[in-house]
Order: C-alpha cells, then sequence, then structure tokens
C-alpha cells in the first residue's frame, strides 16, 4: 500500500480494543498510538485529581494522538474510545486511507471487563466513579463511521486476526 494507512480500532469501555489493536499494530507493522499510553503520560505532567481534570486530559490526549497520526508517514493504529460526532472530522482529515475496526461485544461482557480492571489502572482515569449512562452511551456504542469502511468485530470470542488482516488490506485498497 502506497501513503499513510490508518486502522481506527473503536468501541465502548472494555469492548476489546486495546487487545486488538496491539495485535493490529503488530500485523501491520504499524505504530499504536493509544489515547490511554498518551493520557498516562500526560498525567505525569497534568495531574487529573478528579473526575472533570481526568476528561480534559483526555481531550488533550485524542488531540496528541491526532496530530502524531498526521506526521505518521506510514499511518497507524489509532485506539481509544472515539465519541462519534468529535472524531469523525479529525479521521477524515487524516492524511492517507482508514479502515475502522468496532469492537462488538454484549454490554455485560464489556461492563465486567471494564469493571475487573478500573482498580489495577493508572492515575488519572477515575473509573470506579463513571456510571453505566457515562460510558456506555450513543456517541461510543457505534462506530464513528464517517465515509471510510468499517468493519464490525465481535470481541467476546477469538478474533481470526489473519482473516481481519486481510480483510482490512482489501479495504484499504479500494
Amino acid at each position: 500500500m502506497a501513503g499513510p494507512f490508518y486502522v481506527v480500532v473503536s468501541g465502548p469501555p472494555g469492548s476489546g480494543k486495546s487487545t486488538l489493536a496491539s495485535a493490529l499494530a503488530d500485523g501491520f507493522g504499524l505504530p499504536l498510538l493509544s489515547k490511554d499510553i498518551v493520557k498516562e503520560a500526560l498525567v505525569g505532567s497534568f495531574p487529573a485529581t478528579d473526575v472533570v481534570s481526568s476528561r480534559r486530559v483526555g481531550r488533550a490526549a485524542m488531540e496528541v494522538l491526532f496530530a502524531v497520526a498526521a506526521v505518521s508517514p506510514t499511518g497507524g493504529v489509532l485506539e481509544a474510545n472515539f465519541h462519534r460526532t468529535l472524531a469523525q472530522s479529525s479521521i477524515r482529515d487524516l492524511p492517507g486511507r482508514s479502515v475502522e475496526v468496532f469492537c462488538r461485544c454484549p454490554r455485560e461482557v464489556g461492563r465486567a471487563r471494564y469493571r475487573a480492571r478500573a482498580d489495577g489502572r493508572a492515575e488519572g482515569h477515575f473509573d470506579a466513579d463513571g456510571t453505566d449512562d457515562d460510558l456506555w452511551h450513543a456517541e461510543v456504542n457505534e462506530p464513528v463511521a464517517g465515509g471510510w469502511p468499517v468493519v464490525e468485530v465481535a470481541t467476546d470470542r477469538p478474533v481470526d486476526m489473519a482473516v481481519l488482516q486481510d480483510r482490512l488490506r482489501e479495504l484499504a485498497a479500494r
């Protein structure tokens, strides 16, 4: 593939985005650009002491994520809990071909995964303070879907990475 290639891994909390994005980055040989990794780095300089400041740092992390992605000569695998109306134009503005992988699993599975990791997460996330309505809502429960190809992946069972990567290559080549 010529030019930057972006794989946008989206989905609600606990849907398996981080696991899938890491495998896709390895498989495609692309950098992994994860909102949580950026946010955790920012919290070292800009502490998030409550939910409001955590959200502020999270928004800054998204700006950094898209800025780094935009200058990557190869593209990258972008992973975040993308809010549809906020992310559409940023993804559309990336200088290359984009495909979206939307991670879907039953809400109970996502909720259990999310709650299980809450205690072990890095400073600044405040996972235990989020209500279900704060975390699973219309902005994240469906793909961003801004005109690029979207592949939905059921993440409550094993994902055949070879098949997924072939499908993404095929869609990017169109």
